[in-house]
Formats: structure tokens, sequence, C-alpha cells
């Protein structure tokens, strides 16, 4: 999940220590915006750490200088890989799978991921245990219609082993134009043996709210992803469907297969749901005091039966808005135990169009529940079975269905 920066004022420890490592301590290089100084700027013989004594970043040049004399194949120093590379180390070393550096490239890839509009299978991966895994594919992708599943490990992409690439290197290769195939090796929990899966990527344009009526008043809303404009899509949808003026009798809120998104999104829905000045969610950050964020505004929906519907690929923002949803008993949560992904992470962006996606904060539910690698327990379980996907039925909105039609006979 997402958290847009509030200040300019806003600096990062980890920030300076980028600039030490690549050696921009001169402030003319930083003001004029040059990767690379002329000269090699002097070096302080260690930085400032909780062990500062064994730190030292003359080895650092000691090596960059190494290689710059004596590495035989001149053509293959390429001084802006061997800069990238240093940082992308550095931040790979915390071990933190959403903690991400991006060069340039990557950094435009990752923000046409959040407008909603790429090619390829459509589906958010992670590094976890070195492993390239599957988050969630999302909904109506290719992904998700070949098969894939959220936890499952992608063992090799073509003939290429995935570990033996960076996560966007990975997703580069995963990637492609509307038509072209890829072959995946998938393990799954519960199979001994790799299971292939061929892909025929397509344009992936995600709408951030879908529709349906279902019956008896009942309805059914999906968030696919929280976007800067789902609370609008969601609000449009509401009103389009007259739902304020009907008050339905039921309402079923599919966050199943949505990996999250801006923490702001999330809080803007539950204003929907909850009172005005309600807590949301707590933000904690290093050093700082817990931050309340409330809703804001007099909901549209408040007291309208609610199921969420929740599944492995739910995570975030997805579980942030779940959680509160729960804590001030306003829906029951149906499905399977969520991700849980309980940090929020701050895109920084740097003069050369790179960037660094940082975890800056943990979240809680408004009760104080930390979710992080637990995830959200279901109140009523409801799993989909192997047939289910083989007859395309939907078993979990059905028993949502049912639950509610219930519930308005009693």
């Amino acid at each position: 999940m997402y958290r847009r920066k509030e200040s300019s004022k806003i600096k990062f420890f980890y920030l300076a220590i980028i600039f030490f490592i690549i050696g921009f301590v001169a402030n003319n290089y930083i003001s004029t915006g040059l990767l690379f100084p002329e000269k090699k700027p002097k070096i302080p013989g260690a930085v400032l750490t909780q062990n500062p004594e064994k730190v030292s970043l003359n080895l650092f040049w000691e090596v960059w200088n190494e290689v710059e004399k004596n590495y035989l194949i001149e053509e293959n120093i390429d001084y802006e890989k061997m800069i990238y590379g240093a940082i992308r180390g550095m931040v790979n070393s915390l071990g933190d799978p959403y903690t991400v550096f991006m060069d340039p490239i990557e950094s435009k890839e990752f923000l046409e991921s959040l407008d909603g509009t790429l090619e390829g299978i459509g589906a958010e991966l992670t590094v976890e245990d070195g492993n390239l895994k599957i988050v969630t594919p999302l909904k109506n992708s290719p992904a998700e219609k070949a098969g894939l599943k959220p936890n499952d490990i992608i063992f090799k992409i073509n003939e290429d082993f995935a570990n033996d690439f960076t996560l966007f290197e990975a997703i580069t290769k995963i990637r492609g134009p509307k038509g072209s195939t890829v072959e995946l090796s998938i393990l799954r929990t519960g199979l001994s043996d790799p299971i292939i899966i061929e892909i025929t990527r397509d344009s992936i344009v995600l709408d951030s709210v879908t529709f349906e009526k279902l019956e008896e008043e009942i309805y059914y809303i999906s968030i696919n992803q929280f976007s800067d404009t789902t609370y609008q899509d969601f609000l449009k949808i509401i009103s389009t469907n007259d739902l304020v003026v009907k008050k339905p009798k039921g309402l079923i809120i599919d966050l199943r297969y949505n990996g999250g998104g801006y923490l702001s999104s999330a809080v803007n829905l539950l204003s929907i749901f909850l009172p005005d000045k309600t807590e949301a969610v707590i933000i904690r950050q290093k050093d700082k005091n817990d931050e309340v964020l409330y809703t804001r505004g007099l909901p549209k929906l408040s007291d309208i039966p609610l199921v969420v519907l929740l599944n492995e690929g739910s995570a975030s923002a997805s579980e942030i808005m779940a959680g509160a949803l729960r804590d001030y008993e306003k829906a029951i949560i149906m499905g399977v135990k969520s991700f849980g992904k309980g940090t929020v992470q701050e895109v920084e962006h740097f003069r050369d169009l790179s960037s660094i996606r940082l975890t800056i904060a943990k979240w809680l539910t408004p009760k104080g529940t930390d979710i992080n690698e637990t995830g959200l327990f279901p109140d009523i379980e409801v799993e989909i079975k192997e047939e289910d996907y083989e007859n395309k039925f939907d078993r979990q909105k059905d028993e949502a269905l049912k639950y509610l039609k219930n519930i308005n006979t009693r």
C-alpha cells in the first residue's frame, strides 16, 4: 500500500545514505542534477551508523577504482549500471520485499501499473525468501483466466530460472505485447511437481469498481484496486443506481484479488460506511507518535447489512477497509484468510527519474490489531473448491448472497 508524500520537506535517512554511497556529497553535484561527478569526491572514513567503526565507504571506492583500472573487458564497464547496482544492493540488504529501488525505466512501469493500464499477464508479484511469488492475479486478467493463484511460486519464466533475476527484471520478462505468450513453471502448495502454464498476454485495463444487481434488493460491488479514481468511481456507481435512496437489503463488497493501492483511497471509501471523524486506521512510524486517520463527511451507506469477501490475494488497503468495517461491527468477513500486508510504503522520486519505494510505517486496525504476515481471518470461512474453478462457479459470492437473504427473513 502506498502513501503519498504530504510535504516536500519529508526527508529519509536512507536517501542521505544513497547520496553518500554514490558520491553525492558535494552540493553542486546535487544542484546541477549530474549523476556522475567528473572527479570522485572525498568520502568520509565512516558513515554514522549503529556501528560506525565497522563501516567505511573507502572500500566502495577502492573496488570501484580496481574495476575501472584493471577489469579486462573494458566495454562491459557501464557506470550507470554500476551505480544503480550499488544502490539496489544496499536497498536489497534490508531484506524487505516491499522496499525496492527502481531505475528510471522501472519507475515508469511502476507508475503505469498504478494507473491501471499495461500489457502483460495481469498479476501482482513480489520476492519472498528468494522466490518470485504471486501476490494476486488481477480480476479477469490473463493470469486469473489461466489459473494462477495467490502464493504460487514462479520457478521458471520460459526457459530461464526466475531467481536469477531481480523483481523488476522478472516482471519485464513476463510482460510483453498483447497477443504474445509466456510460459511459466509454477510451484504450488500441495503439488509435488511443477505445473506449466502458458499465458497469452493482453492489454490490462482494470476498472477500479464494478457493479451488479443480484436479487431481492441485494447488490454486489467489486473493488479491484485502490487507485486515484476508486472513491469517485464508487460514488458514481451508487449514485447511478440510486443505492442511497433505495436502501438495499444487503451489499456484498468484493475485495478478493485486490492487492491494495493508495492508503487515502481506503480511508475515503470507509467514509462511505462509517460516521464522520471515525478512526479508520492507525499509522505507526519510526520515532513518531502514532497517527490516526479519520473518516470525513456524512456516510452514504450506513446501516446496510454488509458482507466483505476476502481471499489470499486481498492485501494492504483491502485489509484496512475490511478490518475497520469488522472492528465497528459494520460487516462480516467471508472467504479465506487474507494476504497479511500490514506495512505502508512511500515513493521518493529522484532527479534522474529513478525512485525508491520505501517501507515507512506499519498500520493497525482501529482496535489496534496488527495483521502483518498474519492476515485477517474470516468470520465465515468459505473455500473455493477445485470443481468450482472447472465449473466457473463463485461459491464465495453465492454463500454471501445466501447469508444476506437469510438475515432479511429473520
